[in-house]
């Protein structure tokens, strides 16, 4: 009975959506919404299939994808065998991704950017050409990673070799007065940044617009959430979006009105109420964005 109630909760929220949007999928007055697959964590199957069903489910056409379910979906070894994952990854055929490309097409979904796991800074120089390749094979502007000055001189030369991007993202960084973007930025024009806007504001309170229009041209993407800012009763905290203080409104309308392709990625942190799941969550993310790109 439960999941009756959610899923006609689901179609009750996307259905204006699917109605009255003259786009199709998730981009709305020219502004790319997408999604990292990071949102869909509380979901009980974390199977690459399944994530691909959260995205369609969700009305969503452009996704941050994360490489364990592509991984496993493909026959990786357990991580315990570190060796074993190793010589996997340099010997695997692209043909799988391939099919993997496809599967996402038939769908309507485009792997916009690959994020593999935080290990991956400690990868062999062989397996992060793999990683460039999977992203090349899949269709994907580049491969998203935590943002730091040592990953910054490890990973430019590779970009700079495969012509794809190494898309750096933030946490509380730019609230330390010694952090610089432009420093990070300088090792190579195939770095850009993935500015997430919720971690921005959180620690720094000021607004996102700010370094979104001086970088534009630097930044692939955006991550979206709604905090509170560092002055709050509750500093920096996740809240449903509406419910907190980081403007994503201006945000979009800022993107929407100079026409940047900078992409623009919903990541769910907030708590899921009581009665929803993560799918129901990113509708109401969805639905949102489309809301403040429509308004006048």
């Amino acid at each position: 009975m439960k999941t009756i109630q959610l899923f006609i909760l689901a179609i009750l929220i996307v259905l204006p959506f699917a109605l009255f949007s003259k786009e199709k999928g998730s981009k709305f007055a020219g502004v790319q919404i997408g999604i990292t697959t990071y949102s869909y964590r509380s979901m009980p199957d974390q199977s690459l299939p399944a994530v691909l069903n959260y995205l369609v489910e969700s009305g969503i056409n452009s996704v941050e994808l994360k490489g364990d379910p592509l991984e496993k979906y493909l026959g990786i070894p357990d991580k315990n065998n570190q060796e074993g994952r190793k010589n996997w990854r340099t010997s695997v055929s692209m043909k799988k991704f391939k099919e993997i490309r496809k599967m996402f097409s038939a769908k309507g979904v485009k792997i916009d950017i690959m994020k593999f796991e935080a290990g991956i800074t400690d990868w062999s120089d062989a397996e992060i050409d793999y990683a460039f390749a999977v992203c090349k094979t899949l269709g994907a502007r580049g491969i998203s990673m935590e943002i730091s000055e040592d990953v910054a001189k490890r990973f430019a030369p590779f970009a700079n070799k495969h012509k794809r991007y190494v898309i750096l993202h933030n946490h509380g960084q730019p609230g330390n007065p010694d952090f610089s973007f432009d420093r990070i930025l300088a090792y190579s024009p195939y770095l850009m940044l993935n500015l997430d806007v919720g971690h921005f504001f959180g620690a720094t309170g000021m607004h996102p617009n700010g370094v979104i229009e001086r970088l534009h041209n630097r930044i692939a993407s955006l991550h979206l959430k709604d905090k509170t800012g560092p002055t709050a009763v509750n500093p920096n905290q996740n809240m449903s979006w509406g419910e907190g203080e980081t403007p994503i409104e201006d945000i979009l309308r800022l993107i929407q009105r100079n026409k940047w392709p900078i992409t623009c990625d919903i990541e769910l942190e907030h708590k899921i109420p009581e009665g929803s799941n993560a799918v129901i969550e990113v509708i109401k993310c969805v639905e949102y964005c489309r809301k403040c790109l429509s308004s006048q």
